[in-house]
């Protein structure tokens, strides 16, 4: 599956939901590619389909129609069940409300993901691997402490942590820093462009902030349920340029 250059491949994807008898189209045959390796941010206003199309990536919501490919495999017609088991396999998720136990340490909030894996992993190699995991993210004295015992940086940390457990293909945030100060969102912003540069996973971030959208690679916009610019980061930061040339004369 490697050998397929996309992470994700969509084709004329759509999503209509039924409300009573009418029926409100939300996605309207979006055909898009993220490669792997990529790090790239999704924005729209409310409304713009965003979040419904963030559903589907994650495998948390089916398509009405068209097609999804997810790391070279379709996964458009399975079943909440198996798309639940490519979850535990492929995917991990980062929240704004972090979404931790209030009343387990950061170590067993780590740790959860592993009790629903389809792969068998003794205690003794779980506990390895989230404690692995919050050392990498900073943590390493923190991890009998409580979420309520932690500042909201430490909890995204934990958070991402957690994503991480179960060594994912493709990271899918949304809006993970819309609960943090702008320093603390920096700090978390830099972590997704290591995990990313240094070890290759794949992230989707879902922001409504152009300044977090300049640390990812490509910026695509989603209005009305269709893709409506997709831009690199090199064409944005020359768009800027000659923005700037174009003020000064």
């Amino acid at each position: 599956m490697d050998s397929e250059p996309n992470i994700i491949r969509l084709e004329k994807l759509s999503k209509t939901y039924l409300v009573g008898e009418l029926e409100l189209p939300v996605l309207k045959g979006v055909t898009l590619n993220v490669r792997r390796g990529e790090m790239v941010a999704l924005m729209g206003a409310s409304g713009s389909g965003k979040t419904t199309l963030m559903n589907i990536l994650g495998c948390l919501d089916q398509p009405t129609s068209g097609r999804y490919w997810l790391d070279g495999e379709e996964i458009s017609k399975l079943s909440s069940k198996q798309r639940a088991v490519l979850r535990s396999r492929k995917i991990g998720f980062v929240f704004q409300s972090f979404n931790l136990l209030s009343r387990t340490s950061a170590l067993d909030n780590v740790l959860m993901p592993l009790t629903y894996s389809h792969h068998f992993v003794s205690d003794h190699e779980a506990k390895n691997i989230a404690t692995k995991l919050l050392q990498k993210v900073g943590l390493a004295d923190r991890m009998d402490h409580y979420p309520s015992q932690l500042s909201g940086g430490q909890q995204q940390r934990v958070a991402i942590a957690r994503a991480l457990v179960n060594s994912p293909k493709i990271l899918f945030a949304d809006e993970p820093t819309g609960n943090l100060d702008s320093h603390t969102s920096l700090e978390v912003l830099e972590m997704f462009e290591h995990l990313n540069r240094d070890e290759g996973i794949s992230i989707v971030l879902v922001t409504h902030d152009a300044d977090v959208a300049k640390h990812t690679q490509r910026t695509i916009r989603i209005g009305d349920g269709q893709i409506i610019d997709d831009q690199t980061a090199a064409r944005t930061m020359a768009a800027a340029g000659a923005g700037d040339v174009t003020e000064s004369l």
